[in-house]
């Protein structure tokens, strides 16, 4: 029997970031971002900051004076999440973060360990760490994920995590981005029909896509923001997230082929998925 070849996958070689936000008070959350999370401060200009690891930004951030905090029922950013190399790395920062006095929520995924915090204007924040690809179970396509408590005494005693945590260690990247949006099935026929995202896992109220395998690149959700419109300029919110690719070309066919708004900048394409999320999405080797 003759089968034909699969077609080859839409989106290759993903990277993340940064994530574009707008906050209140800049001083306060660059401050933030630098002591809490150890992210490095790349660039700053006025009201805006730019964070990351050097030559990798994960976080930008655009000062609006009086700001309200972020709004839960409005599509937009439910978390960033910081992918940090070694169950060790994540030990450090948890105990930097215990020293801080820092409350935080922390869930075991089976696919990973992950804890959560929010910045000063209530932008939600994932620190986490994967576990081997080899221990992931799939079935029927779909990832298996849960949220388990994490065993913090085993995390607490890992080898080697008492070395003092003082920054992000070389290799921490923008794991994936959870967003808030308005509809779910318009939510996957925008990421899985029209940017050929796979679809990893799927919970009540929310769906988990991806590309070569990953347990999941973006978590998308209406668990708060079911029906709910943009946030007003006001507030706290999401402004942008980056995505750069190996290329753009199918994606271009495929938005246009959609019917989908978009305007092509060279190597770049600017869209917005049906809740309003703005995605930038550009052409160049993953980091």
């Amino acid at each position: 029997m003759n089968h034909s070849p699969l077609p080859p996958p839409v989106i290759t070689s993903l990277t993340l970031g940064p994530v574009e936000l707008t906050v209140s008070a800049l001083d306060r959350s660059v401050a933030f971002y630098q002591q809490v999370l150890g992210l490095t401060l790349l660039s700053r200009d006025g009201t805006e900051a730019t964070l990351g690891l050097p030559e990798r930004p994960l976080v930008a951030l655009q000062e609006r004076p009086g700001a309200q905090q972020v709004q839960p029922r409005s599509p937009g950013l439910y978390h960033l999440a910081l992918l940090l190399p070694t169950r060790a790395d994540l030990s450090r920062w948890v105990q930097h973060a215990a020293r801080l006095g820092l409350r935080l929520g922390q869930a075991d995924h089976l696919v990973s360990e992950a804890f959560y915090l929010s910045d000063p204007d209530g932008h939600g924040i994932e620190v986490y760490r994967d576990r081997p690809s080899s221990e992931w179970r799939w079935q029927g396509g779909e990832v298996e994920m849960a949220g388990d408590p994490i065993d913090l005494d085993s995390l607490l005693t890992e080898p080697g995590a008492d070395v003092p945590f003082t920054s992000l260690p070389d290799g921490t990247t923008l794991g994936h981005v959870h967003l808030r949006v308005a509809d779910l099935a318009a939510t996957e026929a925008f990421y899985a029909g029209v940017l050929g995202f796979d679809v990893v896992s799927r919970w009540p109220g929310a769906l988990f896509v991806s590309v070569d395998g990953y347990h999941h690149h973006l978590g998308l959700n209406t668990w708060q923001s079911q029906g709910g419109a943009l946030a007003p300029e006001g507030t706290s919110r999401l402004t942008r997230v980056t995505l750069t690719v190996k290329d753009i070309r199918a994606l271009h066919s495929r938005l246009t082929a959609a019917g989908a708004r978009f305007i092509r900048e060279g190597d770049r394409l600017e869209v917005t998925d049906p809740a309003g999320n703005r995605l930038r999405i550009q052409a160049g080797g993953a980091a």
